[in-house]
């Protein structure tokens, strides 16, 4: 018996440009093609922004899935993102990472390390192995989702942003030449970094942590663009993201407070000490390394809070203080 729990159906209207004249088009996909049920299984192809968005809590291979289940769609996601591939990589790896996973459905997000790698492929490289790879799905019966190339720097005048526009072209014409489902993501981070300009930030890291790989911000705008490709209304996106907001332990921040000695010592200390050091044990600075890290330990753990913990544990309480201040901030605004 086939479980089928709460379809969504898109229904948008989509435009796509057309490579070879570069005319718009638009094109209403039929229900049964965009249909995603309970029990279906969803391959997400790609880099290592697809890596990242299924190892990092918030990326947005995870908020895809916990977003349809938000609105009582429960998928079984297959992570095929691999950091560093370009689209010959994806194609070569398909059969086994995804064929032969049987999925239902399949996101494709390629094209920037095609670009801006030096050993990069050509736009025709490029669009002979996307079209190798969606030829394979399709022969598999797997359904699949375009995912235009987000932007390589938020600064969409940067040379690679240029080289990309006809990658992205180029996917465009060939979700509406094959009936495909397309998350423009491309021109929703173009958009978002718009409004971002008009509300005063200077986008550098607005959406992304390097330039390219999206913080917890750009996964959002990814994970929402994918949804809405599938089908999500606004309200069904409202609801995705008041559960995406308040997810416990969804982002989080390794930070590290160093401290800097430096001992001045005579030549004579200095040899002193380095005839003192046994052979085996690294230079003079390792030995001293390790005496400042264990008088450091000593000071810490003779805290009356409880050491090191202790110590931790009141910086965290400190910062969640200032983090909730402001949130109150933002939220009277």
């Amino acid at each position: 018996m086939q479980y089928r729990k709460r379809a969504l159906r898109g229904k948008s209207h989509l435009a796509f440009w057309l490579l070879a004249c570069g005319a718009v088009f638009g094109s209403s996909v039929h229900a049964d093609d965009t249909t995603i049920y309970s029990g279906q299984k969803i391959a997400f192809l790609g880099d290592s922004i697809t890596a990242y968005g299924w190892e990092q809590p918030s990326g947005y291979v995870r908020l895809v899935v916990s977003g349809l289940a938000s609105n009582g769609i429960d998928v079984v996601p297959i992570p095929a993102g691999v950091s560093g591939n370009k689209s010959n990589d994806m194609l070569n790896r398909f059969d086994a990472d995804v064929v032969s996973k049987k999925p239902d459905w399949l996101t494709i997000s390629c094209g920037v390390n095609d670009v801006w790698q030096t050993n990069g492929l050509s736009l025709e490289q490029y669009s002979a192995n996307i079209t190798k790879i969606v030829d394979k799905a399709q022969a598999a019966g797997i359904k699949v989702v375009i995912l235009t190339a987000t932007m390589i720097s938020e600064d969409q005048a940067a040379p690679n942003n240029q080289k990309l526009i006809p990658y992205n072209e180029f996917l465009r014409h060939l979700a509406q030449q094959r009936h495909f489902l397309l998350a423009d993501l491309n021109r929703d981070e173009q958009a978002e970094l718009a409004k971002a300009r008009s509300a005063g930030w200077t986008p550098n890291r607005y959406l992304t942590v390097d330039g390219v790989h999206m913080n917890p911000r750009g996964n959002v705008m990814m994970a929402t663009g994918v949804l809405k490709a599938f089908g999500l209304n606004d309200a069904q996106v409202a609801k995705v993201k008041d559960a995406w907001l308040d997810a416990p332990g969804s982002c989080s921040a390794n930070l590290v407070y160093q401290v800097t000695v430096t001992k001045e010592m005579t030549l004579r200390q200095y040899l002193d000490v380095q005839n003192a050091t046994p052979r085996d044990s690294g230079s003079v600075t390792d030995m001293l390394q390790s005496l400042l890290n264990k008088e450091m330990t000593a000071v810490l753990t003779r805290d009356e809070a409880g050491g090191i913990d202790g110590v931790k544990k009141q910086v965290l309480q400190k910062i969640d203080q200032d983090i909730q201040q402001n949130s109150d901030r933002e939220n009277k605004k």
